[in-house]
């Protein structure tokens, strides 16, 4: 058994299988996701797990280059844009309509769906290397 870190093991493994410029999802409760796209549905209930508490475990293991974010965030949920910006302190993102956004997930690896049930708390993640 795995001791830290991620330890559901569909999402550990996804992370592990990552290469550069892959990209992720992680996503409110609400947030739609396109058909196709893996996902990795971690809602217990509504508010569980956070959007923190993800987007953090998951920064623990994935190597960041960029991530893009709904422009959205800022206004109807400084909250999560407070912690994207706290949490990511360093690395460049683009922000675009949240319709955009959507569209554009249908790009991406995989999807986590967290319990989060507050507006726009989604944000695509592209993998980076740690050379």
């Amino acid at each position: 058994m795995k001791k830290t870190g991620i330890l559901n093991s569909q999402l550990s493994g996804l992370i592990a299988a990552l290469g550069h410029k892959d990209q992720v999802m992680i996503g409110d409760a609400g947030m739609p996701i396109p058909q196709g796209v893996t996902i990795v549905d971690l809602a217990v209930c509504a508010g569980v797990p956070t959007f923190a508490q993800v987007l953090n475990a998951v920064l623990g293991e994935m190597c960041v280059e960029h991530f893009d974010a709904a422009e959205e965030t800022a206004g109807n949920n400084p909250e999560i844009w407070a912690l994207l910006q706290k949490s990511l302190p360093d690395v460049p993102y683009d922000t675009m309509s949240h319709e955009k956004l959507k569209e554009k997930s249908a790009g991406v690896k995989f999807a986590i769906r967290t319990g989060e049930c507050t507006p726009f708390a989604n944000v695509i993640l592209r993998s980076g290397v740690v050379f």
